[in-house]
């Protein structure tokens, strides 16, 4: 029977006609012509449905695409093996990378092909075919759910909420009596878990320090204290008391060789694997990272790796989570390290299914620059992977034993992420990745941040802005850019810094060199000869980057980076005097007999309020009763100094003047005033002051800012009073 309708476009003539033709062929292979397994894309022929309702999944979730032996439909199983889920699972009819197909299965069937496929197995593989059986049983009769699917389930609502043993088998011993009498449920959590044990998800827990000095392994492996900082192994209790075989901080290993190992016993995996050598198209585009310069690096420099296509070529990635995502716990992180395969093509080879979680670092607390402790087991076993290989690993699309070899080509984070595993500085003077300690940077007083320079070195030699100053930092710059260190010259500096894990307290010194660690990655032989050890994922640069320029460049409300603090660093460099805001951050010299004449014109027991712009930010000044009061919606304290003085003497001038010699005024700092939330302008903030001072009739605000509350105002609270303002504004002109 023709099949190639498959592949083709659903609202195709060929696809309607080839639909009705499986439909009729089903229907007369079936016992039960209303539970035929549908062979959609979503159900993967795991449910059983009438024609019609198949025929509909049919066109809505389009036909399975590797199931072309239609086993579970009547044909005979001829030159070709059952899956060991329902059908194979997926796509080799894809032409190349311009054609995106995603097939959608169902998450059961994703668990079990991402363990085993049943293609040919070798004679490890006993064990599995009863997972396998148990995979395909039914729940019960009737039941739309597997014994494994169910499981899975559970299991993973178990973990979600930290259900102990106990409970669980009680929960499942309820389950079990509400189903019918020929149900498999197991009866208790041991049972459970021996279902899953030949998935092979298997871990490794190992302890470590709560200082992130060292992990509990090898010479340490028995240790009951950090020989570096002396902290417990075990937790310590409220009470002081340390409590044994309770770790402080854990870590979850995942080990990768026998992981790697599975993939190949799966005949259509096995052969996804070897796609970059077999099946790629070569015709100088870069569509996937066979195409690029480092892997082409890799085959020049190790000719016995490249060979062989089924070595794994590999990348890394971590970066910290907060697993709560809550919003009250929102300063937990745990670190998850994952490893992604590029041997597979690109519409899979960043699929939940083919991304292997290999490390997690357990919270509250990041690891910074410690993280290299942790990722050593993983380190450990690529080593193994590259001087010796993994021997006899069975490929079941070969049916043949081969020596499994691998190599990380790359990491890929965001920047404070390289940072910790590359060993760069990614702040201060010495930043940039590329120019190290060539790296012009400048610090701007205004805005409080660095700024960094220099760019027009990587332009051409004669180009234009080379030669203009105003735009630019006032400046000619005809320098040279510094080339790229080559992983060697990494090495060799990295050498030289002296570095210990841990987060002991640390001497602040002035930073000397661009780099602050030996990377762990160095370990590894062919590290340091890499074209591209690190790169920077695009969506921090997209958002990041692109945000800040497209919101400068429009005028974005809360996005625009022209502020009056950016401003003034301009004019402080002496460019673009054009842009002056004129904002003085001085008192006049007068300034005490100005406030010394309104006091005597407008009398002592009046409130006066005092709109005041320090260093480019807006606080209120109030005078009443004789005191100062001063509102600063800034979080943290500021230094008012010069006001307070000034006005403490202007204060006492009067005094002086109308016989209150004796009364000394008061300066108290409202630190309860509601604050400003990020990206709204402190004037409003200080509108919203006064409007707040004059609308409260029996003058409660001392007693009710005084608190340290860290209270803010809404959005909705303050766009009124914008809106306020624009609106006397417009009556004003």
């Amino acid at each position: 029977m023709d099949k190639t309708w498959i592949s083709k476009e659903r609202d195709s003539l060929d696809y309607e006609i080839g639909v009705e033709e499986f439909l009729i062929y089903a229907q007369e292979n079936s016992k039960d012509p209303k539970r035929i397994p549908c062979p959609c894309a979503r159900c993967a022929n795991f449910k059983q449905f009438s024609v019609n309702i198949i025929r509909g999944h049919i066109y809505e979730n389009g036909f399975s695409l590797g199931y072309v032996n239609w086993i579970w439909h009547g044909e005979n199983d001829i030159g070709t093996t059952r899956s060991s889920v329902g059908s194979t699972p997926l796509p080799t009819l894809v032409p190349n990378f311009d054609t995106n197909i995603d097939v959608d299965i169902s998450e059961t069937v994703n668990v079990c092909e991402a363990a085993y496929k049943s293609y040919d197995y070798d004679n490890e593989s006993f064990e599995f075919r009863r997972f396998v059986a148990d995979a395909q049983q039914p729940l019960f009769e009737g039941s739309d759910y597997t014994k494994l699917e169910s499981m899975l389930k559970l299991h993973n609502w178990k973990a979600r909420f930290g259900i102990s043993d106990t409970a669980f088998s009680d929960l499942l011993s309820s389950i079990g009596s509400f189903l019918p009498k020929d149900n498999v449920m197991p009866a208790n959590s041991y049972e459970a878990k021996k279902i899953l044990s030949n998935l092979g998800l298997e871990y490794i827990k190992f302890h470590s320090c709560p200082n992130d000095c060292i992990l509990y392994r090898g010479i340490y492996a028995d240790e009951s204290e950090c020989p570096k900082c002396h902290l417990s192994r075990w937790k310590v209790g409220k009470d002081g008391k340390v409590r044994v075989n309770i770790p402080a901080k854990v870590m979850w290993y995942f080990p990768i060789i026998p992981r790697f190992r599975r993939m190949f016993k799966s005949a259509t995996t096995a052969e996804l694997m070897t796609w970059h050598a077999n099946q790629r198209q070569q015709d100088g585009k870069m569509r996937h990272p066979a195409d690029s310069p480092s892997w082409r690096n890799i085959d020049y420099r190790w000719p016995g790796f490249g060979n062989e296509p089924r070595n794994l070529r590999l990348a890394l990635a971590a970066d910290g989570i907060n697993p709560h995502n809550n919003g009250l716990v929102n300063r937990y992180t745990c670190w998850p390290v994952v490893l992604v395969i590029y041997n597979l093509p690109p519409w899979l080879c960043m699929k939940r299914k083919f991304m292997m979680l290999t490390i997690l670092v357990s919270g509250p607390h990041e690891p910074g620059n410690n993280l290299d402790i942790y990722l050593q087991p993983m380190i450990d076993d690529l080593k193994k992977l590259w001087e010796d290989g993994e021997p006899n690993v069975y490929d079941a699309f070969s049916k043949s034993y081969f020596t499994l070899k691998a190599i990380l080509m790359w990491t890929v984070n965001d920047f404070p992420a390289y940072g910790n595993l590359s060993g760069c500085v990614n702040k201060g003077y010495f930043c940039c990745p590329i120019c190290g300690d060539d790296t012009v940077a400048k610090y701007l007083g205004h805005s409080r941040k660095m700024s960094y320079q220099g760019h027009r070195r990587y332009l051409g030699k004669f180009h234009p802005y080379r030669r203009q100053k105003a735009a630019f930092n006032g400046q000619q710059d005809f320098s040279d850019a510094r080339p790229p260190l080559s992983g060697q010259e990494v090495l060799a500096q990295q050498e030289a810094i002296e570095f210990s894990f841990g987060k002991e307290v640390k001497k602040s010194k002035k930073v000397q060199s661009p780099w602050k660690k030996k990377s762990i990655f160095f370990e590894l032989e062919y590290w340091k000869f890499h074209h591209v050890r690190h790169c920077l994922d695009v969506m921090h640069i997209e958002k990041n980057v692109c945000d800040n320029i497209i919101g400068t460049l429009l005028n974005m409300r809360f996005k625009s980076k022209d502020s009056v603090a950016s401003r003034l660093d301009m004019v402080d460099m002496g460019v673009r005097h054009d842009l002056d805001p004129g904002v003085t951050h001085t008192l006049k010299p007068d300034f005490e007999s100005y406030v010394v004449n309104r006091l005597i014109e407008g009398g002592y027991n009046r409130i006066y309020l005092m709109p005041h712009n320090q260093h480019v930010h807006w606080i209120l000044i109030m005078i009443w009763d004789g005191d100062i009061y001063i509102m600063n919606p800034l979080p943290h304290p500021r230094n008012f100094s010069e006001v307070e003085n000034r006005l403490s003497s202007a204060l006492e001038s009067y005094n002086a003047q109308t016989g209150r010699q004796k009364r000394t005024p008061r300066v108290v700092n409202l630190l309860g005033c509601p604050k400003q939330p990020g990206g709204i302008e402190c004037g409003y903030v200080v509108m919203r002051y006064m409007r707040d001072i004059i609308s409260d009739t029996e003058m409660a605000f001392q007693s009710k800012w005084a608190a340290k509350t860290r209270r803010s105002y809404t959005m909705d609270v303050l766009e009124e009073v914008r809106l306020e303002t624009l609106e006397f504004i417009e009556n004003f002109m």
